[in-house]
């Protein structure tokens, strides 16, 4: 399969109309290109709530339940998209009505077929928490998809390496993400690049860029798209499959052999997916011993 990662600016709509015709150039470009799966960034629908005016944007909370209310109307545009194209495609996170009375952060992966699968965040930011008052949602799930078993950690909870392990069987994890600091970008970068290594997967890693000054959660994002593979057999000696230019808007493609995936799993240099366990007994609080 063909990954495409985006860099994905954020705009001021005046219109849905905008908002379609700029999804589809996106959608449009990529399916050029080959690709069959596309990852679009974590709160990258978070525009939409420029569709409601300025003072909606700016603020926190009108911002979370604008968005919310068209949840469906954006699945229902990238469902004809993908149908369109004949790919997949992980939409761009958003904050979706939750159980709670509180919004969750949703991911939602999206077939040529017109089936959604919804992936919640599990674990929140300090912003998310401590100020936004997003929340935990939904359990983690994999996708088994005609293009093989596909997961999604969203930007934080790929830093959490037993998330990963619950998706050991996913032979492609996105990650999308917004970070505001190039140390948020590495965090998330070296995050789904550990989780590569350690499920012996591939991991594709989107981002929002430039700025969103319309909204007081945004502001200026750092990143690129990535996607990573175990340094291993098969794969390059770096784990890096492809990387963009930081804050350069556009896609990042890499060709994916889910053959090599199964490869490096049976018979790698290293067995980190299959060795796991044995962690197990060696992990408990280390010893402490005195040096002076």
């Amino acid at each position: 399969m063909k990954i495409a990662t985006a860099a994905y600016p954020l705009d001021e709509l005046s219109s849905w109309a905008e908002y379609e015709d700029k999804l589809a150039r996106w959608v449009s470009e990529a399916a050029g290109q080959g690709a069959d799966l596309l990852v679009f960034p974590e709160y990258g629908a978070m525009e939409l709530a420029t569709l409601e005016g300025p003072e909606v944007a700016g603020n926190l909370e009108k911002s979370l339940w604008a968005v919310a209310d068209r949840l469906a109307e954006a699945d229902a545009l990238h469902c004809r998209l993908a149908a369109e194209h004949g790919l997949h495609i992980v939409a761009a996170s958003a904050p979706a009505a939750g159980e709670r009375d509180r919004p969750v952060n949703r991911a939602r992966l999206i077939t040529p077929t017109g089936q959604v699968g919804q992936q919640d965040k599990q674990i929140m930011t300090r912003f998310e928490e401590e100020v936004w008052g997003v929340v935990p949602g939904g359990p983690l799930r994999t996708f088994d998809t005609a293009l093989g078993r596909i997961g999604i950690l969203i930007c934080y909870d790929s830093e959490f390496p037993l998330l990963a392990r619950a998706m050991m069987d996913c032979d492609v994890i996105c990650v999308p993400s917004v970070t505001e600091a190039l140390s948020g970008y590495w965090r998330v970068r070296i995050g789904a690049m550990a989780r590569a290594l350690e499920q012996q997967c591939v991991t594709a890693m989107s981002s929002v860029v430039g700025p969103g000054d319309w909204s007081e959660a945004l502001g200026t994002s750092f990143g690129t798209g990535g996607i990573f593979g175990p340094p291993d057999l098969g794969f390059p000696d770096t784990g890096v499959l492809a990387l963009g230019e930081i804050n350069r808007p556009g896609w990042t493609y890499a060709e994916v052999d889910p053959a090599a995936i199964a490869r490096v799993r049976e018979g790698g240099v290293v067995l980190n997916r299959r060795r796991w366990p044995r962690q197990e007994g060696r992990s408990a609080p280390a010893a402490e011993v005195t040096l002076r």
